[in-house]
């Protein structure tokens, strides 16, 4: 989330376990463009095929506007990947800069979408806003751990 924050990249954490209708929304919802998804999730023993879940979310969706999917070999099980649209996450980044200059952000630019739970209807997505979020991180941090210059003497404030 902090890597997605430092480019620019506005984001949406899906549960894997969620359906591929439900990330079919949340694609179609936002104008994905970009998804990042592991192989398979290894739960209770059980190797659930993400990567497949994307792909049905993707072809499902007649709006579709994702051209670039990212692959971790998680599981190490075999996927399906598109000509030009799928990519092996360690293939990737073999060719990665080490340094990553942060995008300038204003504060009211969106940061991440969030969704409800969807109880009472379709789940709708909330919008977090750069700032509001990293302050409420940094607080929240400062408050929980009690973390005050005094403490960490010799350590650079970032």
């Amino acid at each position: 989330m902090l890597a997605c924050a430092r480019i620019g990249a506005i984001h949406n954490v899906v549960f894997a376990g969620f359906s591929s209708d439900s990330l079919k929304d949340r694609l179609h919802d936002s104008s994905c463009s970009f998804v990042i998804t592991a192989d398979a999730g290894i739960r209770g023993g059980k190797t659930i095929p993400l990567k497949e879940s994307v792909d049905m979310a993707i072809n499902d969706n007649h709006d579709n506007t994702v051209n670039t999917v990212i692959v971790v070999n998680r599981a190490g099980i075999e996927v399906n990947m598109k000509q030009g649209r799928d990519f092996w996450w360690h293939e990737e980044m073999k060719s990665a800069d080490a340094e990553c200059k942060p995008e300038v952000m204003d504060s009211e630019d969106p940061l991440f979408i969030l969704y409800t739970s969807g109880s009472t209807g379709k789940p709708k997505g909330v919008l977090h806003t750069t700032a509001g979020y990293l302050v409420y991180a940094m607080q929240t941090f400062k408050w929980i751990f009690d973390y005050r210059d005094e403490i960490f003497t010799g350590v650079q404030r970032i």
